[in-house]
């Protein structure tokens, strides 16, 4: 079978699109004999941050000399983004070897599509022997998927409110999900500002050491600091701001290589001028006019796309389309003294938010145009025939909508 005819199958393999749990993948991979992995671990949990911490683990160790196998979720706009070696897509061959190994060897068992993707990942990855593997988690961390691998070092990006069906409606239950990660003796490194007291009573409990943004690592006055592997000193470099991939990003990833023994000093500032992630505040000129893409969906990820957007002498329009289960009135809320015209989408599928959803959630604030339409092409067809020179164009809101308005563009964001 084609990686297309795979990718159908196993999306129907399992009655659940989602079900936690690591009794059946355990089970698969031991068959597979896929564990332990070979070379070095990091796995990558949090709310906000993730993708582009990755990034930076991925594009510093590699400028370091050092091998790199890197698994992520979801992809943009092809599977193959979600497997990469050495900064390479995997082949659709490799995909579909690897999806015929876990068909054969699953027998009876009922693998959801994101336990299915994660087996393939890890087979690619033995196949290569990298000296670093970075994984990112997809929901939580206790019970995803990519748990049943240990890290060496683990990393929560940041704790915030989404996906709360799955993962609890506080702060603190999310924190023990995300928290489950961990692993005893191995660093766990917490980047975000705020950090829920029950990270660290785990930490305590279960003897992983813990190290905090703003304590052992992190940005101060245009210097990033870490400490050094053995935890003998600190260490710190200029870097000029802003980080396109976040400080509090880099931050981290310096300080998790560090204690792997897998930076080098000299390639930070490259890497942190250079580094990007394709529908992550990214900014692109299409017919003169600047268009930003980001995949934001929650009101942290928003909230902080808002903040690091430079200042225009034209208007700032938005083109929106978001999944039913994200929380898009708080979501919205950063852009109302900023957009002066909403193009509101509908996305497809059963998770999709239509137009009209979207537009009571625009919360009040000074009037701005609002116009509804049933997909993302029509609404990049209709704000494209309006604009001005000087205009910005903001497309957010779900990875859906991003890759969506990529293809009506006709434009690669890789």
């Amino acid at each position: 079978m084609k990686l297309d005819a795979w990718l159908a199958r196993i999306e129907k393999l399992h009655p659940a699109e989602i079900e936690l749990g690591l009794a059946r993948i355990n089970l698969v991979a031991d068959r597979l004999q896929l564990l332990p992995l070979a070379g070095n671990v990091i796995v990558v949990a949090g709310t906000n941050g993730k993708g582009s911490t990755v990034a930076l683990l991925d594009q510093l160790a590699r400028a370091a000399g050092f091998s790199t196998a890197v698994y992520t979720s979801p992809h943009l706009l092809r599977f193959n983004e979600r497997v990469r070696v050495n900064g390479k897509l995997a082949d659709d061959e490799s995909l579909c070897q690897a999806f015929a190994a876990i068909d054969q060897a699953r027998e009876d068992i009922a693998l959801t599509y994101f336990e299915y993707t994660t087996l393939a990942a890890l087979i690619i990855f033995q196949q290569h022997q990298p000296d670093l593997t970075i994984l990112e988690v997809g929901l939580g961390g206790r019970l995803d998927a990519v748990n049943i691998v240990d890290a060496d070092v683990s990393i929560i990006t940041s704790i915030g409110l989404d996906h709360t069906d799955w993962l609890g409606d506080t702060l603190e239950a999310i924190a023990v999900e995300k928290a489950g990660v961990r692993r005893a003796n191995k660093p766990l490194l917490f980047a975000g500002d705020e950090m829920p007291a029950v990270i660290a009573e785990l930490c305590l409990q279960d003897k992983v050491p813990l190290m905090r943004a703003g304590e052992q690592f992190g940005w101060h006055s245009g210097h990033l600091f870490w400490q050094h592997g053995d935890a003998s000193a600190r260490a710190q470099v200029e870097c000029e701001a802003p980080v396109w991939l976040g400080e509090d990003n880099l931050a981290s990833a310096v300080q998790a290589l560090a204690l792997l023994g897998l930076l080098n000093e000299d390639v930070i500032s490259t890497v942190a001028a250079n580094a990007r992630v394709p529908g992550r505040s990214q900014h692109l000129q299409i017919d003169g006019i600047t268009w930003v893409f980001d995949v934001g969906h929650n009101a942290e990820a928003l909230s902080r796309f808002v903040e690091r957007l430079p200042k225009i002498s034209g208007k700032t329009v938005a083109l929106v389309g978001m999944l039913a289960d994200k929380p898009a009135q708080r979501a919205l809320a950063p852009f109302v003294s900023l957009v002066s015209h909403w193009y509101l989408a509908a996305l497809s599928g059963t998770r999709g938010q239509s137009a009209a959803q979207l537009r009571k959630a625009l919360p009040d604030g000074p009037s701005a145009r609002v116009d509804e339409f049933a997909d993302v092409a029509s609404a990049v067809s209709a704000l494209r025939e309006r604009l001005d020179q000087q205009d910005r164009v903001l497309v957010f809101g779900s990875f859906h909508t991003v890759a969506e308005a990529a293809t009506a563009l006709s434009i690669s964001l890789e």
